[in-house]
Formats: C-alpha cells, structure tokens, sequence
C-alpha cells in the first residue's frame, strides 16, 4: 500500500502547462508548452494519478481544454481528475469522454447543489470529487474570488451524507506560495471524518511536508509548484509509492 498518494497537478491556460499563485490569473507562469510531456514525465517517475485543472474553463464557466485532456488519457496510463468550471451535463459528457477517469466540482456544489447531487446520483460517488476550497474554515467558489456563507464542516458532511467519498481540500491561503501545508485542517477533518478519502491541496514545498502529511494519516496529496520549482525531485517521490 502507498503511503501517500501523490498526485502532481497539471493546469491549463490555453492548452499550456501553468501555475497561479492564489488562484490569481494575473501570477501566472507558464511552465511547459506541452502539458502531454509533463504528463508523461510524472508517468515516467510511477506516478499513477494526474489532477487536471482547466482554468479557461474555471473562467468561461464551461468545459473548454477538454483537447488536453483527451490528449493525456489517450497518450498517457495515468488516471485522471478533471475540474475546473464544470457547470452542466453535457461537461460531464464531455470529459468522461475524453477520458477523465473522475471529476471535481466546487463551486457547483455550493451554487447548484441539485445538479451536484444528479452528477453524484448518475455515475457514482467514485467518479465525482467534492472540491473544498477554503478560507478561514469558509468555503470560496468561483475560482476563489468569492466567499460563501459555508462552513467548511457542515459542507463536507452534507455531500458524505449524499454519497461522497473523496474530498480535495485546498487552503486558498497557501495556495502555490510553497509555504506549507494546512496539516492540522487535514487533521481536523478526519477526526470528523475518518473514512473520508481527503486530498490535501496547497502549499506543499518539500518532502517534510508530505512526511507530516503521512504522519497525520492524510490519504492523498496534490503537488503542483513544489514539482515545477524543484523544491520536490519526481525521484524523490518514487519512495511514496
């Protein structure tokens, strides 16, 4: 059994390979050109998951990178989950199609929670991920620029008591800023929640931090920059796994 599940994030603003610092459009570095040779890197090093974010689509509202996603899946053996601006069913058609394997939704599940629900009811808890964005233990949509009157507790457990059984957890604050993770919210929530398949999101700069990610017994974790700044070795990973 791994001991953490590594899952490098890979997000996409006009098919290129970027990273924002707080979800903020206007901190954006492009890192590669050509998301399918990040892709198959991550591969190369036995990394078997793959966090897909379409951040035009995150913007627009609507599936619009899904020519990337098909892409990786086609080229690639990594199992994929796709979010970013998934609002109705025919994105969901759409990107299973193109072979997400799984997709995440946030701000739908606050602003549209009946749609959610459909999606959680059609294809199955497995296939859908609840997206937690965070701040201050309140949930943030729209591609963080707002906050809801959600707490972050009661939310998690309203779609556990639908169905859901994994959770991305990102602490918007820490968000691509290599600071370090939000360990003792992950901690928090699975006193709350022990079965819950959590991902751990924001922040992660080195391997202590995937350490006391694994210490606190936190099932999964993403990695974007730490990856794309050389913080964080694909080697060094392998051990996880």
């Amino acid at each position: 059994m791994a001991l953490i599940d590594i899952i490098p994030a890979i997000d996409i603003i006009d098919g290129k390979c970027v990273r924002l610092s707080q979800g903020d459009y206007a901190q954006k570095k492009v890192y590669n050109e050509h998301p399918l040779e990040v892709a198959q890197m991550f591969q190369d090093h036995g990394i078997k998951r793959l966090h897909l974010v379409d951040l035009d689509g995150a913007k627009a509202s609507r599936i619009i990178n899904y020519k990337v996603l098909e892409t990786i899946a086609s080229k690639t053996n990594l199992i994929i989950d796709f979010g970013g601006g998934l609002k109705s069913d025919e994105d969901l058609r759409i990107a299973f199609e193109s072979g997400a394997q799984m997709i995440t939704g946030g701000s739908i599940a606050v602003k549209n929670k009946e749609v959610f629900t459909g999606w959680i009811e059609k294809y199955g808890p497995e296939k859908i991920i609840l997206g937690a964005d965070v701040k201050n233990e309140m949930i943030a949509v729209s591609g963080w620029t707002e906050t809801s009157d959600s707490a972050l507790m009661p939310f998690i457990e309203t779609y556990i008591n639908k169905g859901i059984s994994k959770v991305i957890c990102t602490d918007i604050g820490k968000d691509g800023m290599l600071t370090g993770t939000a360990t003792e919210l992950y901690e928090k929530i699975l006193v709350a929640f022990p079965d819950l398949y959590l991902v751990a999101s924001g922040g992660l700069s080195s391997l202590k931090d995937i350490d006391d990610l694994v210490e606190a017994k936190v099932p999964a974790v993403i990695t974007g920059k730490a990856i794309y700044e050389g913080k964080i070795e694909l080697k060094q990973l392998e051990k996880y796994a």
